[in-house]
């Protein structure tokens, strides 16, 4: 069957108002939230610019309407590297570094700040924001715990701020159109959902604790963790150690995750359980690098998330697949979600990829019903942040929307570093009903001054 494009999907939705009807916004244009002035633009600050952060300070400095006017990073290294690029993107216009983001929190004129440090800082950063005016573009994973995405909210909530998940895959259209393509019942009724998060992330030796280099304030890249000497695999490793994330079912498997949340409509969870180890053992790491997490909703419907990291033939969709009418080898796509319904499994990309749906075979050949091409959603996820900066209503990816599915990730890690115990969720407290499990639900001690407060 031919497979519906991007650009066939949003010529449809116009006719069928799907955009507007599902919340959504999808448009082609990244300029195009309105033609305005010079000294109209949304002023914005990245903090963090070390991986993700200096491609999106790039993105939003290319557009007509946003200027970056700082960049913030404990390490001046980094502010020296990607300053005079961030400048350039935005026609030469310079742009303010500093270590301490907090000075940009007292800058008035900033209206926006975009937040690409490690996980740890995430939750700090977006609640100071908020309580300084500014909106907030928050990368996944969320927070470090599931207390601090509460937290996020209320300071959402409380001050007015319009914040977004950098979960992208809320802003595909082919994501739209697959959820909508469920809703209408062409997949029947689903009951389980299957999530993978497959790659290769070997494990790191230990390494002695050393002097910091000079241009790194290690103290505030710390930050609330628990007080520790300099040490490589500290700085390069966070997203495998406690202290700072939650492993990868976090810090990439929350993007399908959230993705798969979106597409087939479930919410919180009932009951979660993990289980899994690490495997390769030789090294520090102490998150899994094996994990099955299952999800048990109201509707009887299940979901599971399946973790390996030593898994090299397993490929994340390469940039060719997503930037063309093409679908990738669903068999080795290591980020893909399973959807099965009683009509039909569909199975769905990340970031770009599309989805198929196949049925019963014929002549011993798969047959595909439905399927759409997909692109990389970057775009319309940073249009879709601006544009709700501007009209003040909530985003695609709403930071109460991203604490659902990174709120589900925090039980399965706590149901992990409990002994595998099976929790059952409070929906009203959002705690679970297992004390060491809730030893897991907030850090043991901010360290000063990086200290949450309970009143935000």
């Amino acid at each position: 069957m031919a497979a519906m494009n991007r650009r066939e999907f949003l010529c449809r939705s116009k006719a069928t108002g799907l955009g507007m009807a599902a919340g959504m916004t999808i448009l082609n244009d990244s300029n195009s939230v309105r033609a305005n002035p010079a000294n109209d633009k949304i002023m914005m600050a990245i903090i963090g610019c070390r991986s993700r952060g200096p491609g999106l300070a790039r993105n939003f400095a290319r557009r007509n309407d946003c200027e970056l006017a700082y960049i913030a990073d404990v390490d001046k290294a980094m502010i020296v590297k990607h300053a005079p690029m961030i400048a350039e993107a935005q026609g030469g216009k310079k742009l303010k570094g500093v270590q301490d983001f907090r000075r940009v929190l007292e800058d008035k004129s900033v209206d926006a700040i975009i937040i690409a440090t490690p996980t740890h800082w995430h939750a700090p950063a977006t609640i100071w924001g908020c309580q300084a005016g500014k909106d907030v573009y928050v990368e996944k994973p969320l927070c470090h715990n599931a207390w601090e995405g509460q937290k996020m909210i209320e300071a959402a909530r409380k001050y007015k701020r319009v914040v977004q998940v950098g979960t992208q895959n809320r802003s595909a259209p082919y994501n739209m159109a697959a959820r909508k393509y469920i809703t209408e019942g062409k997949l029947g009724k689903v009951h389980f959902v299957r999530v993978l998060n497959q790659k290769l992330w070997p494990n790191f030796k230990p390494r002695a604790d050393q002097a910091a280099p000079k241009d790194l304030d290690w103290d505030m890249w710390n930050g609330p963790a628990p007080e520790h000497a300099y040490n490589f695999n500290l700085r390069y490793h966070w997203h495998h150690l406690w202290r700072y994330c939650i492993g990868d079912i976090g810090n990439d498997g929350a993007h399908q995750f959230d993705e798969a949340r979106m597409i087939a409509g479930f919410g919180l969870p009932k009951h979660v359980h993990c289980t899994g180890g690490r495997w390769n053992t030789q090294g520090t790491a102490d998150t899994p690098d094996t994990q099955i997490a299952t999800f048990t909703y109201d509707n009887d419907m299940v979901a599971t998330l399946e973790l390996t990291l030593y898994t090299p033939y397993m490929l994340k969709i390469d940039p060719v697949v997503r930037d063309n009418d093409m679908f990738p080898y669903w068999p080795q796509v290591s980020t893909r979600i399973e959807i099965y319904g009683d009509k039909g499994v569909m199975t769905v990309g990340r970031m770009g990829g599309g989805w198929q749906v196949f049925v019963r075979t014929k002549d011993r050949k798969p047959v595909v019903k439905d399927q759409m091409y997909g692109r990389f959603p970057d775009s319309d996820h940073q249009e879709n942040w601006v544009q709700c900066i501007h009209s003040r209503e909530k985003p695609n990816a709403d930071i109460e929307i991203g604490h659902i599915s990174h709120i589900s990730l925090h039980y399965a890690t706590m149901s992990y570093r409990a002994g595998f115990k099976a929790l059952n969720v409070d929906p009203k407290t959002q705690h679970v009903d297992d004390a060491e499990a809730m030893k897991f639900f907030k850090r043991e001690e901010y360290r000063k001054p990086w200290v949450l407060e309970e009143e935000v």
